[in-house]
């Protein structure tokens, strides 16, 4: 007796293993989600949603490691804990460190890109990447891994721009990312409502709290690129919307791939003239 065999799939949008003839996916809604067209605008080298975080954090700590090989004998071993292991602010600036100076002194847009992968010393990237580890589960379970990437990027821009905009010289981290997810995490808690939304918007604002007292009585931190990422992040939450209110669709995943080749470009870039400019020009 002849048969077929029905052929599987991972879903491009929640990465769920379907049949490859379904016409929409049962766990998420996808329409016609065997398309190839759809399956080459998936994060397809992302294998589970959490992954994306690892990558982040690895990128961050191999560009931390290489910040300060790039100028080791600067190497800042100061007694200070926040500025123990700092790399140098030639490093930094190479790399792409951002603020007024290197914007409207060489005109390096680019660092408002790169900025949110550097940091200043052991215990900057130590914190910022814990509340990383921390935020992103959350954001990634209600938004998916495409608005969680998109979230995550942008609104570190905006953060950086804004502090750009109020005259900060020269700044690092990914501090103003990862206050673009305490905003969309904020706005989702608001928005939703109900106990488990009111719960989460009460708990997400003791941070906000706890973050501008924190800027408030800790020199060297830049309250405006965290204020402007929680504002980006509100505001990407409601156009981006969450799972409850749109699923993922290809505009969300179209985005994700430009903020993804856009950091690349800029890291890529970035590390390339800092390896000239140090050791060539």
């Amino acid at each position: 007796m002849l048969h077929s065999e029905k052929k599987s799939i991972l879903c491009p949008n929640c990465r769920k293993l379907i049949s490859y003839d379904e016409p929409r996916c049962p766990y998420c809604g996808l329409s016609n989600p065997g398309a190839g067209w759809k399956r080459g605008f998936s994060l397809s080298f992302i294998r589970k949603p959490y992954d994306i975080i690892k990558i982040i954090i690895y990128t961050n700590v191999a560009l931390y490691i290489f910040s300060i090989l790039l100028n080791p004998s600067s190497l800042g071993l100061s007694v200070n804990p926040l500025t123990f292991l700092s790399p140098s602010g030639k490093s930094l600036f190479l790399l792409g460190a951002t603020g007024t100076f290197p914007i409207d002194q060489l005109h390096r847009w680019w660092t408002l890109v790169s900025a949110s992968y550097l940091h200043g010393g052991l215990l900057h990237i130590f914190f910022n990447m814990v509340a990383l580890r921390q935020l992103g589960p959350f954001i990634l379970s209600e938004y998916g891994v495409n608005r969680f990437f998109t979230i995550y990027t942008l609104t570190g821009i905006a953060g950086f721009f804004l502090s750009y905009l109020a005259g900060i010289p020269f700044t690092i981290g990914a501090s103003a990312s990862i206050c673009g997810l305490i905003g969309a995490t904020l706005y989702y808690g608001k928005s939703r409502g109900g106990f488990y939304g009111d719960a989460i918007f009460k708990q997400v604002m003791g941070w906000v709290i706890g973050l501008a007292l924190f800027g408030f009585f800790v020199p060297g931190i830049n309250n405006w690129a965290h204020g402007g990422g929680i504002a980006g992040g509100i505001a990407l939450g409601f156009i981006l919307g969450y799972h409850e209110k749109t699923r993922e669709n290809l505009f969300h995943r179209m985005l994700a791939w430009l903020c993804i080749l856009l950091t690349v470009i800029v890291l890529g870039w970035a590390i390339i003239q800092a390896l000239y400019l140090r050791f060539v020009y």
